[in-house]
């Protein structure tokens, strides 16, 4: 298998880098984490003149035919820069399940408009005590006439308080369902809050919230494996960022035990933090091999499988983030805790990213299981 990137992707990444450095800085990044909306309007019209908003959806649909490699070029660069806008929730999460579950009339009225960046949307599907079982919703949607009427809670439903629709799974006669909402829909409550890294979740509410028959999206009572595979493009999107924020970090601690001086010489000289050093970038560069694994699998028709890689990958990466993001703080000292180094931040938004979507030990469940049963 060829591994390397083509000349698209090539020259992809290097426009993500110019742009990251040039347009994120730190600085900028924490003004735009304390603003209202938490991210800049201005960045997702860049995205959307990039191309990066409309990357992995059909051409037919607006869209550049793009897979779930060049997705990790984007995570990758995202996570060096901390983005803060809702890329995973809108493009990769909410975005998928339109292409691969949607209808037709579905995907020309919702793909254009988010590849243009006119849309933003998210997935409302993990619900209060539900810990990380996707097939436990208890939001319910009755039939109501030609339509449905939706009652239930989602709990931290990323970038939910900025988008414009949700795509919310509810339970009906046999299984789960999945239904399009307009956010300011009567009987919608939205409740948004900044999370531990700075980025923005929601509590959402819906109380008797009526949709008509064309908001039903895909087959009735047979969205579960829709929705498992978009949450699978998400972790595959999560693994690449992780990398991205690890190789970050490497660059910043190198950095610092090369000028922090101690005893008339800088420290990076002591061969115990030059050994701790080497760890962490063979824990990084081993994490890149296994988020590059997820990436080709996320795009296997086997859920079997695809689902037994991501967790793997998910599970791995989950441990050796641990790891890097311990050891630049720590070799940064009390510097590596301030709110004004960018190592503080990075530490938290790589703690959120194991959380995301089934942390560590849940994975590593979910992949012994997957060995036992094969």
């Amino acid at each position: 298998m060829d591994f390397n990137y083509t000349d698209e992707q090539n020259a992809l990444q290097d426009t993500l880098r110019r742009f990251i450095s040039k347009d994120y800085g730190f600085e900028q990044r924490r003004a735009l984490a304390k603003s209202d909306a938490g991210f800049s309007r201005e960045h997702w019209a860049q995205f959307a003149e990039l191309g990066l908003l409309a990357l992995p959806y059909p051409e037919e649909f607006g869209g550049m035919n793009g897979n779930a490699v060049d997705t990790l070029l984007v995570m990758e660069a995202f996570g060096r820069g901390l983005v803060l806008e809702p890329y995973l929730a809108t493009v990769i999460v909410a975005g998928g399940l339109i292409r691969d579950a949607g209808s037709d009339a579905q995907k020309e009225a919702l793909l254009p408009a988010i590849a243009g960046g006119e849309l933003m949307m998210a997935l409302a599907h993990y619900e209060p005590g539900a810990r990380y079982e996707v097939s436990r919703v208890d939001t319910a949607a009755k039939a109501d006439g030609s339509g449905w009427k939706l009652s239930g809670a989602k709990g931290v439903v990323l970038g939910g308080g900025a988008a414009d629709k949700l795509l919310v799974s509810a339970r009906t006669e046999k299984d789960i369902s999945l239904f399009l909402v307009d956010r300011k829909a009567d009987g919608v409550t939205v409740r948004s809050y900044m999370t531990q890294d700075g980025g923005r979740a929601a509590e959402i509410h819906f109380d008797n919230v009526a949709v008509g028959a064309d908001a039903l999206v895909g087959t009735k009572d047979a969205a579960l494996p829709a929705i498992e595979r978009a949450l699978d493009y998400g972790i595959a999107a999560l693994c690449a960022e992780a990398v991205g924020i690890m190789a970050a970090l490497d660059e910043a601690t190198l950095e610092y035990l090369k000028t922090r001086k101690q005893f008339g010489q800088p420290i990076g000289r002591f061969q115990a933090l030059q050994h701790r050093m080497v760890d962490m970038v063979i824990a990084t560069e081993q994490s890149r091999s296994m988020a590059t694994l997820a990436a080709v699998k996320a795009d296997s028709p086997d859920a079997a499988e695809r689902r037994r890689a991501l967790s793997a990958a998910k599970a791995y990466i989950g441990q050796q983030a641990r790891f890097v993001g311990q050891q630049a703080v720590q070799l940064h000292g009390g510097m590596g805790v301030v709110d004004e180094l960018n190592v503080s931040h990075y530490f938290k938004r790589l703690t959120m990213i194991d959380l995301t979507f089934g942390n560590t030990d849940h994975h590593l469940g979910l992949f012994s299981d997957m060995l036992l049963a094969a």
